[in-house]
């Protein structure tokens, strides 16, 4: 990287990096420069070799809060402790060990964000995941435990907030706007147990910790999601789709339901699909990111006939585009619980037509195996090699499809029997 007398000029010129960070050095002091995040966030840091030799960088100060004058004489001050045999970057460390749980959770999401932390598959953490990790330290982690010093939490600290949230201690009602409401639970429980522990586990790693203090700390298991529908809700639920297609219900959202029940996707792959996505020729949908990275899923002829159907709106590329915004549509879930409402079917959710999806395949006799690759479950170059070679995969796929279509239009045709004063 070329280096630069580092101004207040040059850094605002600074344009942000597409993918990873970028650091710009200055010309005058070696090792002091600046770096900067996709996000746009500069941040003045001193790289130097300590005493025994070894390369260490520390940060300076962020980039608004600090002038680069003031950057520049930290600099030199830090630049003379090491010339005296101190080791800047290890106090900076010795002091994060006093870190409480609030501020090692954000030490967490900044440097997650900036891909210094690694996740599954020794990959930088995806954006989804630190999404979540951050509502659950926003709601739950920070107002039971945020004040407490990391090194001096217990086994029984970590099990006592799971036992709060699973509660319901920190549940709170919507506040407004869209998102759902934090209710606890053991599934909630488990995870925010999951996410702070994967904090202290990369804390200890990235040397903050000498020890994982909560090592060990069992975590709660929520009850698995194994609800299908049965053929004769599946019918009904077509009578009911019927019912309110005739009576006003939003059809981008209906169309997002029937897609759901025709292909088995996760609920956020159906709402956010995009129409460059689909290949209706090739029979399949090349999903960029999903749960399991990057994957091409078939898709059968029935689901691409409800793709073709939804109007396209100038400026928004998703399949399924938001009224409001020139995002993709959010609210499946709420149709489909009007939706059964109508058909008197309880506790379903856009994972029991997934799951739904899976288990008529195997009605049909496809092996789980087949099941798991039609899902997306298995791995990325398994699904690839059933899409370009085994059309074994496509086969499965439009006859579960099929079938699923042909219930509900049985149960549309239910409806439509009855007269229109009747209804």
């Amino acid at each position: 990287m070329p280096t630069t007398k580092l101004t207040k000029r040059a850094i605002d010129a600074f344009a942000r990096p597409t993918e990873n960070q970028v650091v710009h050095w200055d010309s005058e002091i070696r090792g002091f420069g600046v770096r900067v995040l996709p996000s746009g966030l500069k941040t003045f840091i001193l790289q130097y070799r300590n005493a025994e030799g070894i390369k260490r960088r520390t940060n300076l100060g962020r980039y608004g809060v600090m002038t680069v004058e003031q950057a520049r004489d930290k600099a030199k001050i830090k630049l003379g402790a090491v010339a005296a045999g101190e080791d800047p970057a290890d106090e900076a460390r010795q002091a994060r060990s006093g870190m409480t749980v609030a501020e090692m959770c954000d030490w967490y999401l900044t440097e997650a964000r900036a891909g210094n932390i690694l996740g599954r598959k020794n990959r930088p953490i995806k954006a989804s995941s630190l999404d979540m990790d951050a509502s659950r330290i926003r709601t739950h982690i920070t107002p039971l435990l945020g004040k407490r010093v990391v090194r001096h939490l217990t086994i029984a600290d970590v099990e006592q907030m799971q036992a709060d949230v699973k509660n319901g201690k920190t549940a709170r009602p919507r506040t407004g706007g869209r998102g759902g409401k934090a209710s606890g639970g053991a599934g909630v429980a488990g995870r925010c147990v999951g996410t702070l522990q994967a904090i202290i586990g990369h804390a200890k790693h990235k040397g903050l910790l000498s020890e994982h203090p909560t090592k060990g700390a069992k975590k709660l298991t929520g009850n698995k999601k194994n609800r299908r529908l049965s053929v004769d809700e599946i019918e009904a639920l077509g009578t009911a789709i019927a019912y309110a297609e005739r009576n006003g219900e939003n059809p981008t959202a209906l169309g997002v339901l029937r897609l759901l029940l025709l292909t088995g996707y996760r609920r956020e792959e159906a709402q956010a699909m995009r129409r460059a996505w689909v290949h209706p020729k090739g029979g399949y949908v090349a999903f960029p990111d999903t749960k399991g990275d990057a994957q091409i899923r078939a898709i059968g002829p029935a689901a691409i006939r409800i793709v073709d159907a939804q109007p396209t709106v100038a400026g928004n590329p998703h399949v399924f585009p938001s009224d409001i915004t020139d995002g993709p549509f959010t609210a499946v879930s709420s149709c489909l619980g009007r939706v059964c409402t109508l058909a008197s079917i309880n506790g379903a959710t856009p994972h029991t037509l997934r799951h739904t999806f899976g288990s008529v395949a195997g009605d049909l006799g496809f092996s789980e195996l087949t099941i798991r690759a039609m899902l997306g479950h298995a791995s990325r170059s398994v699904t690839q090699d059933y899409i370009h070679i085994d059309e074994a995969l496509k086969l499965a796929v439009r006859m579960t499809s099929d079938e699923i279509e042909k219930l509900l239009a049985r149960g549309a045709q239910r409806f439509s029997a009855i007269p229109a004063a009747a209804e």
